[in-house]
């Protein structure tokens, strides 16, 4: 892999990963654009303890436009967009529109590949494994911003989900705390970890999916399962056999496996409603240890969490999407409309 990192026209850091070392990324961003001046603030919630960003200026953000006013597609003669170059493998640059900026943290949008036309599913495995290398890579720089303490890569896919630009990318959250579902799996994990004497929740986790009905498919080094209390009624969680803090702790083996695993496991999601359905919208959500300290949950440290991914779709049969409504959205407590142990049935069956 080679990394090149260059500047846009308003200061904003752009990076290509290429797959390629004899790439040469020297093209200049020819768009007049003045300095991003953002308003984002974080507000913590005092009843709920979470917090809220407030980033007004996102009204103004790029939304629906038609195919060759693609902002992330690469410039191409009067045609300028986010990438200056006429091409790329994999691209990450400031957000424009960022929801946390300067001391709230960093957006980031990651491009997976210069295909307009294209979506995750469609890479090869080495573009796939070139996204991880550059998901990783992220990880590692913004985790040594003083204001960063937890790193969220993620891929919104679909306009039901409120993706507003069609092209394959995905986006990367440098969040200034630890987020409130991160913390609530760290204060269960140090409840089971003292109520034990010392077991590993995730670990116990693994282990009794692995010997249930709910495993979708698993390899030498990975396993995805639907999980025993899933809240969307298709959601699959992929973790790594070896139990690591973070997309940096894995090791060559399981990089090298995962492309296949996780493009089979998107290939799936496309079937799960036949093939006359339109693509199956989702969520891809990495969940990585934070970087900052872990005091307030007792006896838990870094390397006790453990990365995994969530995939889930807001399609809960064909044609009718799982809206969160009075129960969900009111009090937080979701409503299932399909067992889990038939949603693994179902993403078995589809099997390529």
């Amino acid at each position: 892999m080679k990394k090149t990192s260059t500047r846009l026209a308003d200061g904003r850091e752009l990076i290509y990963y290429d797959s390629r070392d004899d790439s040469v990324r020297d093209a200049v961003d020819r768009r007049p654009l003045d300095r991003t001046v953002t308003t984002s603030e974080v507000r913590r919630d005092p009843l709920l303890g979470d917090a809220v960003a407030i980033a007004s200026h996102r009204q103004g953000r790029t939304y629906h436009p038609p195919a060759g006013e693609c902002p992330l597609c690469p410039s191409e003669g009067d045609r300028l967009s986010e990438i200056p170059d006429s091409s790329y493998d994999v691209a990450v640059f400031e957000n424009r529109f960022p929801s946390l900026a300067g001391d709230s943290g960093r957006c980031e949008v990651v491009c997976f590949t210069s295909d307009h036309d294209a979506s995750f599913a469609d890479l090869t495995e080495e573009q796939a494994g070139l996204v991880l290398e550059a998901w990783t890579d992220r990880t590692a720089e913004l985790s040594h911003l003083p204001s960063v303490e937890q790193v969220f890569c993620f891929e919104n896919r679909g306009a039901e989900i409120g993706v507003t630009l069609g092209h394959p990318h995905g986006q990367i959250y440098a969040y200034p705390f630890t987020t409130p579902r991160t913390a609530l799996m760290l204060r269960s994990l140090a409840a089971h970890k003292e109520a034990t004497g010392g077991e590993n929740l995730f670990d116990s986790v693994l282990e009794r999916e692995l010997a249930g009905e709910r495993v979708v498919l698993e390899t030498g080094h990975w396993v995805a399962f639907v999980p025993y209390s899933a809240h969307w009624p298709y959601e699959v969680h992929l973790y790594p056999r070896r139990r690591v803090p973070d997309l940096l702790g894995l090791d060559e083996d399981a990089r090298t496996e995962f492309p296949q695993v996780y493009l089979e496991l998107l290939r799936r999601f496309d079937r799960i409603f036949g093939e006359d359905e339109p693509a199956t919208p989702y969520i891809s959500a990495w969940h990585q240890a934070p970087f900052g300290t872990l005091e307030e949950f007792d006896g838990v440290v870094r390397e006790d969490f453990a990365l995994h991914l969530e995939l889930f779709t807001i399609r809960r049969t064909s044609g009718k999407l799982k809206f969160l409504a009075g129960s969900e959205s009111g009090m937080n407590v979701f409503i299932n409309d399909v067992p889990p142990e038939t949603a693994a049935q179902r993403l078995r069956e589809v099997a390529s």
